[in-house]
């Protein structure tokens, strides 16, 4: 038996995580939608102790104790929602969290219509994942299409360009003969119509 064994206390512990990205994306998301849930039952309860007090004059909500949590979700409705998070992608996860909220603070659901807000939600986000998609699908063709056509056609259009051709006068030539040149300004190019 080796020493190593013996001390395998002091090996660091394997922290990454096992799980998939997916199963990650939808524990985060039902347990936004759990607590989303509670706070509107919370917010449930204060509005009608407020009703209470109003009503009555006398405030009673010190007496009164509450169930932890007294709605839940079917567990039918439950699957189809874990079933439409594993369609969020992990990079979508906080943005769709923060859309749920922003829709639950415009609307202040009661406690039944939390998973509904939801759905709502996870459809809008899947929606939108999809187009992206579809737009990134699109211009990916259309690079790999238009990559090769465009190189030929420039090319093709382009006129030719030859740099040796003699019947194309420059200093240099004049110099090189030791005549003069013509009165014409050199920094310009001679262009002339060949048929």
């Amino acid at each position: 038996m080796s020493l190593a064994s013996w001390f395998r206390w002091n090996d660091p512990p394997n922290r990454i995580s096992q799980r998939n990205p997916t199963e990650m994306v939808v524990e985060t998301l039902m347990m936004e939608l759990n607590w989303q849930i509670k706070q509107a039952e919370k917010h449930q309860r204060e509005r009608e102790n407020e009703y209470r007090k109003i009503k009555t004059g006398v405030d009673y909500g010190w007496l009164v104790s509450y169930p932890k949590q007294s709605y839940d979700i079917s567990p039918g409705e439950r699957l189809q929602l874990e079933d439409m998070c594993t369609k969020i992608h992990p990079s979508y996860c906080g943005p769709v969290i923060l859309r749920f909220r922003q829709v639950i603070a415009e609307y202040e659901p009661e406690a039944q219509e939390v998973s509904q807000l939801f759905r709502s939600v996870l459809q809008e986000a899947a929606e939108k994942i999809k187009e992206e998609e579809e737009a990134k699908k699109l211009a990916r063709q259309w690079n790999t299409r238009n990559r090769t056509s465009l190189s030929l056609t420039t090319f093709k259009s382009r006129s030719r360009i030859s740099p040796f051709i003699s019947d194309i006068k420059t200093i240099s030539e004049d110099v090189e003969r030791g005549t003069q040149p013509n009165r014409r300004v050199w920094s310009m190019p001679e262009f002339r119509n060949t048929k």
